[in-house]
């Protein structure tokens, strides 16, 4: 492992974070969590506002740390946290736009692939499509801490956009015909960098808003109260 920290955006060493990590988008996601969940949270991260945690979760040592908006963010954020800190796995909690009318706000969505519009996989130059997919030993662990939350969730394909403003109306449209269960921005850039450093990562996403109903919650809301999401995540961290 290459000795590049701190990097630009991580102030820290290796000992300061956790083998798993949870990464919210939101700095203030990022300290709801640790403020309200972890015993004797330290902040190890505030490069650009971007705010990291060490803790312990039932006696589970875990790290939270935001990823910020965009597969260009986490791909940053996922990849030093991988490749120069020595982090195992990542496990997204973020908000998505539901595209499907099985699927109600507040539900809970387990990305087990993330299909994407983003050129990022290019870079790796493989000549074909790449299928950016969870780690199965994660995923079958939010599915049981999922179970024992009595949470309403799905497991299925994931679209992480490029673009939350899109030009086309009949974008959405065309994936969700293939079945996609929710739009986000992060999961395949963090699944990419997963596979390429040969780590574990994982999306689990609260229905923030949908695009079948209109139906939408709040910023706050979105920072404050998707705790059912947090709760989950850190039992799949505790058993990962």
């Amino acid at each position: 492992m290459a000795n590049n920290y701190p990097t630009p955006h991580i102030a820290a060493t290796p000992a300061d974070i956790a083998p798993v990590v949870l990464m919210p988008g939101d700095p203030l996601r990022s300290k709801f969590i640790a403020e309200n969940y972890l015993d004797s949270p330290k902040l190890f991260n505030n490069v650009r506002g971007v705010q990291g945690y060490t803790g312990s979760y039932r006696g589970c040592r875990v790290s939270v740390m935001a990823s910020g908006m965009g597969i260009p963010s986490m791909g940053i954020y996922s990849y030093e946290l991988y490749n120069f800190f020595g982090v195992d796995s990542i496990i997204r909690v973020g908000s998505a736009g539901s595209m499907r009318e099985d699927i109600k706000i507040r539900d809970i969505v387990l990305g087990q692939g993330a299909c994407t519009n983003s050129a990022y996989i290019e870079q790796f130059k493989l000549g074909g499509h790449f299928a950016p997919i969870a780690d199965y030993s994660l995923l079958c662990a939010a599915v049981e801490a999922s179970k024992q939350a009595g949470a309403r969730y799905h497991v299925g394909n994931l679209l992480s956009a490029d673009t939350f403003y899109d030009d086309d109306p009949e974008m959405n449209p065309r994936w969700r015909r293939l079945g996609v269960m929710a739009v986000e921005m992060e999961a395949a850039g963090l699944y990419i960098n997963a596979a390429r450093a040969g780590r574990r990562a994982l999306a689990i996403c609260t229905i923030s808003d949908s695009l079948i109903s209109h139906e939408a919650t709040t910023s706050e809301e979105r920072q404050t109260s998707f705790t059912q999401m947090m709760e989950i995540a850190l039992e799949t961290a505790r058993r990962a």
